[in-house]
């Protein structure tokens, strides 16, 4: 489900949940907590200095798990909670994040991306993209705000309004990812990318990486919409569940 692969000072961290990724609450839970040891470790020896978050082969991951969305309210509930966790520790990360978007990134796929320092995309025709409301679900104003820090106030809300998903070659137009290589060149760049980081001056480069981010923290540690008005208006609602419903007929 989450493969943990070292390179050295970079670790990466694969999503590898068949057949397509789906982030169901066992992967969310597996990958903050891998997160979570991961800090610990770089806090403890010095040595890991990076982190990479990849997918498989074409498809970096599909996003939220639309069986556990559709499912009975507890577990819906449980899945968003989850979700919740992962994006503020991916906001907090005391490591240096770099995706390996190895193919497709819809929705919560494209979240997780949005909240690492870089994103590396696959080249070709792969598209990434905040589709929520597409199907059905409300992104939320911190959601939208990390869009826009990356992409802009005018582009993020005439994509997000309509859950537009953006091909590789227009993500890297509008700034939505940093590079894009062939595909199986993805992981090897974001490693590379890793390394570079790592030979950094480290203190200075954590106290510029801190500078940089401190707006994105503030996003999470200041949220405008609490997460149980999330839950009753945005995620768990009747419409909602009709559209995932109908996308698993």
């Amino acid at each position: 489900m989450l493969e943990i692969i070292d390179h050295d000072a970079v670790r990466e961290l694969r999503l590898a949940r068949a057949p397509v990724n789906a982030l169901n609450t066992e992967l969310i839970v597996a990958l903050d907590a891998a997160i979570v040891a991961a800090e610990q470790e770089a806090a403890a020896s010095g040595v890991l200095r990076a982190l990479v978050i990849s997918g498989g082969a074409k498809l970096f991951s599909a996003g939220l798990d639309v069986r556990e969305v559709a499912g009975p309210q507890q577990t819906a509930e449980a899945l968003v909670l989850a979700f919740s966790t992962l994006q503020q520790r991916l906001a907090r990360s005391s490591l240096p994040l770099i995706a390996a978007i190895t193919g497709h990134s819809p929705a919560g796929g494209a979240v997780i991306a949005t909240l690492c320092d870089h994103r590396i995309m696959a080249r070709g025709s792969f598209r990434i993209g905040l589709n929520e409301v597409q199907v059905g679900l409300y992104p939320g104003e911190t959601i939208f705000r990390c869009y826009e820090r990356i992409i802009g106030t005018a582009r993020a809300a005439s994509l997000l309004s309509r859950g537009v998903m953006l091909s590789a070659d227009e993500a890297l137009a509008v700034g939505l990812v940093d590079e894009l290589v062939e595909p199986e060149q993805v992981v090897a760049r974001a490693v590379a990318l890793g390394a570079e980081i790592a030979a950094l001056p480290p203190e200075t480069y954590r106290r510029t990486r801190r500078m940089l981010r401190a707006d994105l923290v503030q996003l999470f540690e200041q949220p405008r919409e609490s997460l149980a008005s999330l839950m009753q208006s945005g995620w768990i609602t009747a419409e909602t569940r009709e559209r995932m419903a109908a996308l698993l007929r």
